[in-house]
């Protein structure tokens, strides 16, 4: 089992699979990634989402202190990160209408 203490290399996010275990800075587990969203034509992070215990969160890439093999560090706790959705009235609200749009697409 992974923990906060064996997260590997550093990575890109164009590498940070679906599944990686994401950590806050006390190394407890926040959950794990869900999806990354990223501007791959123009290559611009934007964030990720989050499989939580109290559901998908959005963390945007200032939120993310650490991309690495084996796991993910967010700078804050997970309850803290907002919850994806169409109507948020936020400066991020274009990236969580697109994490919003990919939760509840078809699948």
């Amino acid at each position: 089992m992974t923990d906060a203490q064996d997260l590997g290399e550093p990575v890109s996010y164009l590498v940070t699979k679906n599944g990686t275990p994401v950590f806050d800075s006390s190394g407890d587990r926040a959950g794990e990634v869900e999806h990354v969203l990223a501007d791959d034509e123009d290559d611009v992070f934007h964030g990720l989402i989050v499989k939580t215990a109290a559901g998908h969160r959005f963390a945007a890439a200032d939120h993310i202190d650490g991309l690495f093999e084996h796991g993910v560090i967010i700078n804050v706790p997970a309850a803290q990160l907002p919850v994806p959705s169409a109507d948020d009235s936020s400066s991020i609200a274009a990236t969580l209408k697109r994490a919003w749009e990919w939760l509840i697409q078809p699948k």
